[in-house]
């Protein structure tokens, strides 16, 4: 790992600051960027990890303390005048933002044009910019989309869009609000190489996520609670703090999980794991068994799930969908739901999901094909709006439905316009308002809640109409780790109660607790089964090649029995996979 000169980039000291309502979104906040140097950031929603980027980025200024970027001295509480517009100026042509929601960023209505707004305002000759689009649009594989509209592509592609267009002002300090939120595996993964690249030329990052795995790979991580900066140093530093992580509403990388489920030696880094169970299950007297032949486990004998006599709910045959004529959205998918049961939708960013919900909430009609919902067909505009009461929709940024004055009279909106009693409205919506924890918040506004609260309060709305068929895009997108378990929580209590749930999510970790899985690639269905069907060795590289992969316990299950560990089954799980390796050590002990 590079060693980073001692040049401060970034340097905040003392600083406070509020927001209009009197929320205080950071306190005494001291903090040092060096040059060179990547930063990570961790903290619950609501912990102020947006706020402290807009601030390292000029684009909000505290109310107490001194903030220097680059260089310009931009803010100092103890000046007559506080704020230096003139050095905010100079610094904000050295620094680049990647907004956490990508449409706050986007202000073009073509893709190579967007990219190129910021070196145009910026003065940059057009011949260097035209180079430069092209570089940052190959960077962030989206050459074929450069003529399109952003505001028609996904929500990664559009993510993808404001990553190339901050690359295209060649920043000295790139700053990343959660980048990796709307991306699929592949685009997680593009997007640390990037940073990996960026931090070898000696740009500085400061980047925001809430994917541990991905903090490994900082420099320094500094962890954010309710404005104050809680813990700082080395991710090892930091993440072995267990306590402190778990009372913050974080959790621990996978080989860390891991190692402490096995009661072995802690550590965040996976080699390291890799040895020591390797040297636990098969100890040095043993190592000759370490040439027994690998991957025993026949991931051939998987049949697929036996009907069931179970209703039919949604049925998806033969369907095609395109918004304009250059290319599908959705080309001859065909699947079927049955009710009460539980289905994750996983693909690659663009692969056609967001558009199978829209159709599958009939919102949409397909040009091709029939998608009959409770055995209504969809193609006709009158039974589409004969359904808009019966499916529950959660859209990818369900927070932005929010409008009320307070969150009791948001969540009841959606029953009243069904036409229910007064009574059954409030029955309903407390009800909603307990199962997703924000029953003390009745009269709250929605808009002061943290992010994470907001996500559930527009989910509680949608649980208020009580559908039997909850539909979710990205419901955990955004949410820290407490909070992505909150909702796993929440959506299984509603599926023990019978409602059928279909979600989108690029979370392996939520794909593998549904009882089904449909893998889009390209616009098609390309797999579809149980988890254990879908996530195998078999398939792993079609999954890679995807844009997916493997759930991480398998991979590393794969990777020991490589090593010589004589099979550990398909462990989706890292339960099941701490399970697995205890019972090979225990019957090589035997």
């Amino acid at each position: 790992m590079q060693q980073p000169v001692h040049t401060p980039m970034l340097s905040l000291h003392d600083v406070t600051l509020r927001y209009e309502s009197g929320a205080q979104a950071l306190e005494h906040v001291s903090l040092e960027v060096r040059e060179g140097e990547w930063v990570c950031v961790l903290g619950a929603n609501g912990s102020g990890k947006s706020t402290l980027a807009s601030v390292l980025c000029g684009l909000l200024a505290p109310d107490d303390g001194v903030v220097s970027l680059v260089g310009e001295s931009a803010f100092d509480s103890s000046r007559d005048e506080p704020i230096d517009f003139g050095a905010y100026r100079r610094a904000r042509r050295k620094l680049g933002l990647v907004f956490q929601n990508p449409d706050d960023q986007i202000v073009t209505t073509v893709v190579d044009e967007d990219v190129a707004f910021g070196p145009e305002n910026l003065g940059v000759p057009s011949a260097e910019i035209g180079l430069r689009v092209e570089r940052e649009l190959r960077r962030v594989a989206l050459t074929e989309y450069a003529k399109a509209n952003p505001t028609r592509l996904s929500g990664g592609q559009k993510q993808r869009v404001a990553i190339a267009g901050a690359l295209a002002l060649e920043p000295s300090v790139l700053v990343l609000d959660e980048p990796g939120s709307l991306l699929d595996v592949r685009g997680r993964r593009a997007i640390m190489r990037v940073m990996n690249r960026l931090r070898a030329t000696g740009t500085t990052i400061v980047h925001i996520t809430h994917f541990m795995e991905e903090a490994l790979e900082a420099d320094r991580v500094i962890v954010l609670d309710h404005g104050h900066v809680t813990l700082e140093g080395s991710p090892q530093e930091v993440f072995s703090h267990e306590r402190e992580i778990a009372a913050l509403g974080l959790e621990e990388p996978f080989a860390a999980r891991l190692c402490r489920k096995l009661y072995l030696p802690w550590t965040c880094d996976e080699d390291i794991l890799a040895k020591e169970v390797l040297d636990w299950v098969y100890p040095a007297s043993g190592a000759h068994m370490r040439n027994e032949p690998t991957h025993a486990v026949d991931h051939t004998d998987h049949k697929p799930s036996s009907a069931t006599a179970k209703d039919i709910v949604m049925s998806v045959e033969h369907v095609s969908f395109a918004y304009d004529t250059s290319r599908k959205a959705l080309d001859d998918v065909s699947f079927s739901i049955e009710a009460g049961s539980s289905t994750a939708v996983v693909g690659q960013t663009g692969s056609g999901k967001s558009t199978l919900l829209r159709l599958l909430c009939a919102l949409e009609a397909p040009d091709e094909g029939m998608v009959l919902i409770k055995g209504i067909d969809t193609s006709r505009r009158r039974n589409r709006r004969a359904l808009h009461g019966q499916i529950g929709y959660v859209m990818q940024h369900p927070e932005r439905q929010l409008f009320a004055e307070t969150v009791l009279e948001d969540v009841a909106f959606g029953p009243t316009n069904l036409g229910l009693s007064q009574s059954e409205v409030e029955r309903r919506s407390h009800h909603a308002l307990e199962l997703v924890g924000l029953s003390g918040l009745d009269g709250a506004s929605p808009f002061e809640l943290s992010g994470g609260q907001q996500r559930l309060c527009a989910i509680a709305g949608v649980l208020a109409m009580e559908p039997t068929l909850l539909v979710l895009d990205e419901p955990t997108a955004g949410l820290d780790p407490r909070g992505r378990q909150e909702l796993r929580h929440i959506l299984d209590d509603i599926h023990a109660h019978g409602v059928t749930i279909l979600q989108v999510t690029h979370a392996m970790e939520d794909a593998v607790r549904a009882e089904r899985v449909i893998v889009l690639n390209q616009a098609r269905v390309m797999l579809q089964g149980t988890p254990s069907e879908v996530f195998c060795a078999k398939n792993e590289q079609m999954l890679m090649e995807a844009g997916l992969g493997l759930p991480l316990p398998l991979k590393f299950a794969l990777r020991l029995e490589d090593a010589g560990v004589r099979s550990l089954g398909d462990p989706l799980t890292t339960n099941a996979l701490a399970q697995a390796i205890a019972k090979r050590g225990e019957s090589y002990g035997a």
